[in-house]
């Protein structure tokens, strides 16, 4: 099979019909998944339904004084435009985030690629011993971030530092910072070009992410505050919590990822087999990267997933290109027929509904009187605070009431919440949901607040001063006792 070749006349359309071929596969792996009814499990569900809602964060969480600017700030203004646009309610534009931010990461790499199947190779890697083309479907701006920092592994690897790419380079990390607010962690492609000895680069990307930064704050109007809450509130998320285990799930550590380790020693055993790529590793940034991300990652493992593996990325599809030119002509026969074996492979592993990780959510039940009029009465009421330990009940709950006229005790990060409400949900998880936890919220409960909490509909949660409903499958809601309506008095 691989020994066929097309007629002469029919090959000089083999490096097009690979490009076509890329196109279609990037196009139809978000569709296929928005078709299976996927919704991403946190922050999109909060930012589409903060578009929608119209609403500042004080008006949507209870917040404590470190909390007064909204951190995504840009994204937000973005989406709020596009919700007005179109008049899209939160799952139309859920599923302009997802398909909208995979496509825009894989695209506009595009320019940098010499071929572009070794791009559907290394989505195939990542997809089969990570979830990195998996998190770029969530709907979640750090996909702005991480395409930005991919743009420049690839240009500083084919090109001289120049005005130009200063330029391009402060526009994007401006774009990162405004839509993503972690303007603080460009510090480590910087670092990684110092270590890899490309001084003038290292030079260009510091300046870069100065101007970027800065344009970005001033943007926001209130630029101090910008940069330096961003700043307090990730100390807060790491230094707050006595153990890992109440942290976040993003913030916990990671267990060393040992295949992406493997990948790592796959491609050393390629370039030593190959010869084919002259440039040695310790000049490339891109593995300096990989390097200190992964040691980062044992404390926090965002610092890998969302920079380490971005620059893996990097490095496979630059050494699978070298493999590719040398032994694949661009015209050939072959090099279409393995493309058309990468981009199958590629598809259905990305697409591939594992563990259910694309449907789980059909068989979520939303807290909403729309779907379930049997809740009338005990969603909270005007000016009321929804109380629960659980985020998803956060996500889930506003993306399917951004009207609701309440606020929810606990949003998207716990550190945002008061003193002393972060302490009686640190209780709580602490004591791994333990009802007696929940009584600092119990006592101060008004009659327009609710206490939601998961719960088998057999096992009613031991907190006697509330009255509850086995609202949907799982959860339980509660409220302070109603007291019987007064007989009143005949007038005489």
């Amino acid at each position: 099979m691989f020994e066929f070749e097309l007629p002469e006349r029919f090959r000089r359309y083999v490096p097009l019909a690979v490009w076509v071929i890329l196109a279609f596969v990037i196009l139809a792996i978000p569709l296929k998944i928005i078709g299976y009814g996927y919704l991403p499990g946190d922050d999109a569900l909060r930012h589409c339904a903060k578009a929608v809602s119209g609403k500042p964060w004080p008006e949507i969480i209870v917040a404590g004084p470190a909390f007064k600017l909204d951190h995504n700030l840009g994204w937000h203004a973005i989406l709020g435009f596009i919700h007005r646009a179109t008049g899209w309610g939160a799952e139309g534009m859920v599923v302009f985030c997802v398909t909208g931010l995979f496509i825009l990461a894989n695209v506009a790499l595009w320019p940098w690629l010499k071929r572009p199947e070794a791009w559907l190779a290394a989505l195939l890697a990542a997809m089969v011993v990570s979830d990195l083309p998996q998190r770029l479907l969530l709907g979640r701006p750090f996909a702005i971030s991480i395409t930005a920092l991919m743009v420049i592994l690839f240009v500083a690897q084919s090109a001289r530092p120049e005005r130009k790419h200063f330029i391009g380079f402060a526009l994007l990390i401006c774009a990162a910072t405004l839509f993503h607010g972690v303007w603080y962690l460009w510090l480590l492609p910087v670092a990684a070009f110092l270590f890899a000895g490309q001084f003038r680069w290292a030079l260009l990307v510091a300046g870069a992410w100065l101007a970027g930064t800065a344009a970005a704050a001033l943007l926001t109007l209130h630029p101090q505050l910008y940069l330096s809450q961003a700043l307090t509130l990730a100390l807060n998320g790491v230094g707050k919590h006595a153990t890992n285990r109440t942290e976040v799930s993003e913030l916990q550590p990671f267990g060393g990822d040992i295949l992406a380790v493997i990948i790592v020693g796959a491609l050393v055993a390629l370039r030593w087999f190959t010869k084919a790529n002259p440039v040695s590793w310790a000049r490339n940034p891109a593995f300096w990267l990989v390097c200190g991300c992964w040691m980062l990652g044992f404390r926090v493992s965002r610092f890998w997933e969302d920079w380490g593996w971005p620059a893996l990325l990097v490095l496979m599809v630059t050494e699978v290109e070298f493999l590719l030119v040398a032994k694949f002509a661009a015209d050939s026969t072959r090099r279409l027929l393995l493309t058309l074996i990468l981009a199958a492979a590629a598809f259905f592993a990305v697409t591939s509904d594992l563990h259910s990780r694309y449907t789980g959510n059909l068989t979520w039940q939303f807290l909403s009187v729309a779907e379930h009029p049997e809740l009338d009465g005990w969603m909270p009421e005007t000016g009321g605070v929804l109380y629960s330990a659980d985020m998803g009940i956060f996500y889930q709950t506003f993306f399917k009431n951004p009207d609701g006229d309440w606020r929810y005790i606990l949003g998207y990060d716990p550190v945002l919440m008061p003193a002393d409400d972060f302490a009686t949900y640190n209780r709580i998880q602490w004591n791994n949901g333990d009802a007696k936890a929940y009584a600092p919220w119990v006592d101060k409960m008004k009659p327009a607040d609710r206490l939601v909490i998961r719960g088998n509909g057999d096992e009613k949660p031991n907190l006697p001063q509330l009255e509850w409903k086995y609202g949907v499958s799982g959860i339980w809601i509660g409220r302070t006792p109603r007291a019987a309506f007064p007989l009143q008095s005949i007038p005489r």
